[in-house]
């Protein structure tokens, strides 16, 4: 093995902290450095001039063998899952070909925190074995290879809570993780994500996650190491969470599929040691980033099925239905709401485009009724969450990222700039935040049953991914979390186009911050960024929205 830096496309530069924070962060990644072999480095001339668009990279480098090309790009979790229970495909051979292009896919994009190729070889062989002597497979995940972001514990591996002064290395398994390895998974990597795991982009002491399909722009937060991970190829199935779009931005940016749950569908258990203050009024999600709709649902019915709420009572112990909910006949046609704005900024162009791509679609599809869904104050939910996020103005933040002498980023001082500017709330503060939202919540029940649909189909974001540092606008994700409704993020056909090829239609914007997106769009260059749409329902109507996906995944091409 090397011990030498490994060199990774960086677009936009990392500010930089005090030498004492720099001397751990060099120390962390020199660590990183050396469990990557010489011959699995990319030639610096990939890393030192790149071009925009780098999916080509991974297959054409010649690092990666013929069988591993077809492993990591010709399966998702299913067909994967099928190929290593029938003897196909051997598990030691899969985890081979995921643990090298995942590492590819870092040098590209800098997606991972960690990477353990020679532990899960190991495990991987042991499935091997195990499957060799009994016929049988250990469970619906043998021998898949599983990503996992940064904060969730692998026992024997380092998680942070988003700052230096909190990285650790956990003795244990949490709760869902244990859930996947009982079925089978393997682990190899883990994903990057931002400071305080509260931006729309990906940016940490390990480096700025870059989108594959243009490293100008974005791959979203916080999720964003493994948005990026999984359009490489480097895994097709990992785990997010999300409390104000960190699995649907990332998952759109990059231009696969994320899904957020209703809070406590699935177990959270031990995710976050000491808790977020956030999580008084505003509950994160967990949910599966992948290839496939099928595989999402693979994913749900997997963790329902290992009744998570015998050990964590939190969980809601609904049986899941998913997929197959669509099976059910219905006399009357499904009501599909298109959302095409959210009353305080219009979507770029191609976002617009897509959507009435997919409202096209469905109109000329027999079972659909199409109709138009007015947005619901918006500005004002989206001023409320940020409030409540940060109960304590960002006191205890701050108090991290000072323990180390780590740099306040830019998108950090924005997440914390409402909060910062009132006083720490005291427990009637925190109680009038929670009153708030529930009425807020009621009038909202009340506005989607006056617009009669069944599912709601709007933007992801305000566009396609992002120019970097430019991730302010949580509009069209954040809301459904201060809603605590289910969304679900598919591709769709539609790419953002060249620079200069198309631009608004005529009409005013709705706000200064429309405005402003409007200036980043003409501004910015977006070219082969993919354009994902959101689809959403009621709250714990998860398996409704997995039977309208199913209806929806013909005319929408889903895969």
């Amino acid at each position: 093995m090397s011990s030498k830096t490994l060199p990774v496309i960086q677009a936009v530069p990392v500010p930089s902290g005090s030498a004492e924070y720099e001397a751990a962060r060099d120390a962390i990644l020199g660590q990183f450095a050396a469990s990557v072999p010489d011959e699995l480095r990319l030639p610096p001339v990939t890393v030192q001039t790149p071009p925009k668009n780098v999916t080509r990279i991974p297959g054409e480098c010649g690092l990666l063998s013929a069988p591993d090309l077809e492993i990591t790009e010709k399966y998702d979790v299913y067909a994967l899952a099928q190929a290593i229970a029938s003897g196909q495909l051997t598990a030691v051979a899969v985890a081979t070909a995921f643990a090298k292009r995942a590492i590819i896919a870092h040098q590209l994009t800098a997606c991972l925190t960690e990477w353990f190729m020679d532990e899960a070889i190991e495990q991987a062989k042991a499935l091997d074995a195990h499957l060799a002597a009994t016929g049988k497979t250990v469970g619906p995940l043998h021998g898949v290879p599983v990503s996992m972001k940064a904060h969730i514990p692998i026992a024997g591996h380092w998680s942070n809570a988003g700052f230096l002064s909190t990285v650790k290395k956990d003795q244990s398994d949490c709760q869902m993780v244990a859930i996947l390895r009982k079925a089978g998974a393997v682990f190899y990597c883990k994903t990057n994500q931002p400071q305080a795991i509260m931006h729309l982009e990906s940016t940490s002491l390990y480096g700025r996650v870059l989108n594959p399909h243009n490293i100008n722009l974005s791959a979203g937060g916080s999720t964003g190491g493994e948005a990026a991970l999984i359009a490489l190829r480097g895994s097709i199935l990992g785990v997010g969470t999300d409390i104000g779009g960190s699995i649907r931005g990332p998952a759109a940016f990059c231009g696969i599929y994320g899904f957020k749950t209703t809070s406590y569908v699935l177990p959270m258990k031990g995710f976050l040691p000491g808790g977020f203050a956030a999580e008084l009024n505003i509950l994160a999600s967990t949910g599966p980033m992948c290839t496939s709709l099928r595989d999402m649902d693979l994913f749900m019915s997997l963790m329902s099925s290992a009744k998570p709420h015998l050990e964590d009572p939190r969980v809601i112990p609904i049986p899941w239905t998913g997929l197959a909910s669509a099976a059910r006949p219905s006399s009357s046609p499904m009501k599909i709401g298109f959302m095409m704005h959210d009353g305080a900024i219009m979507p770029q162009p191609p976002v617009t485009r897509a959507l009435e791509w997919a409202r096209s679609r469905l109109e000329q599809t027999p079972g659909f009724q199409v109709k138009s869904f007015e947005p619901y104050q918006v500005a004002q939910a989206l001023k409320n969450i940020r409030l409540a996020y940060w109960p304590d103005g960002g006191k205890e933040p701050r108090q991290l990222l000072a323990e180390a002498g780590e740099p306040v980023l830019p998108l950090t001082e924005w997440i914390l700039a409402d909060a910062s500017r009132v006083p720490e709330l005291d427990s009637s503060g925190v109680l009038q935040l929670r009153l708030d939202r529930d009425q807020f919540r009621c009038n909202f029940a009340q506005h989607w049953e006056s617009q009669d649909v069944d599912l709601v189909i709007c933007p992801s974001f305000v566009g396609p991914a992002c120019a970097h540092e430019t991730a302010w606008h949580w509009n069209y994700t954040a809301f459904w979390n201060y809603v605590d409704y289910p969304g679900v993020v598919v591709p769709t056909p539609v790419t953002a186009l060249a620079k200069g090829a198309e631009d608004y239609v005529s009409s005013d914007p709705l706000s200064e911050e429309c405005k402003q997106v409007r200036q980043l769009w003409r501004e910015g260059d977006f070219e082969d960024a993919p354009i994902n749409l959101q689809v959403v329902a009621r709250r714990y109507h998860d398996n409704g929205l997995f039977g309208g996906l199913a209806a929806l995944q013909a005319p929408l091409e889903l895969r």
